[in-house]
């Protein structure tokens, strides 16, 4: 198992990724990017041969009405062989949309529409981007 310090070396250093910035939070490794750099992020980690986030775990939003990036959209991945979790977080305006990421993750599907519905945050090319908490005849977003 790779040390978070180690890890957190490894993303200063390598060129494919390109994160605003890198911390270790309370024992935890988080990473803040842009959302239009998003998906290339979140493919280096997956495919790069040291770190292998490999399983998307979770995709969850924050609402902060008073801020003018009003939603901080945040992405868990975890590697089994390193045993390690990463955070993976960007801020969003409101009615602005984020890249999918079924095409590398194929389980964001779900998750992405649970976010889409609980906040009303698009992605853009999502293959079927729907309610699926809510009634399709809800009007608005119930954690807005």
């Amino acid at each position: 198992m790779k040390n978070l310090n180690e890890i957190k070396l490894i993303l200063e250093e390598s060129s494919g990724f390109s994160f605003l910035d890198i911390k270790i939070i309370n024992n935890s490794l988080v990473c803040y990017s842009e959302s239009q750099n998003l998906v290339e992020n979140i493919i280096q980690l997956k495919k790069h041969p040291k770190l292998k986030f490999r399983q998307l775990i979770d995709i969850l939003a924050v609402d902060f009405p008073s801020k003018e990036k009003r939603f901080e959209v945040i992405y868990l991945l975890l590697s089994h062989e390193n045993n390690l979790r990463i955070t993976i977080k960007l801020q969003l305006e409101d009615k602005k949309s984020i890249q999918t990421l079924t095409g590398v993750f194929p389980s964001a599907n779900w998750l992405e529409r649970e976010v889409f519905d609980m906040h009303g945050i698009n992605f853009a090319k999502h293959p079927d981007l729907r309610r699926i908490l809510t009634d399709y005849d809800f009007e608005g977003f119930p954690l807005r």
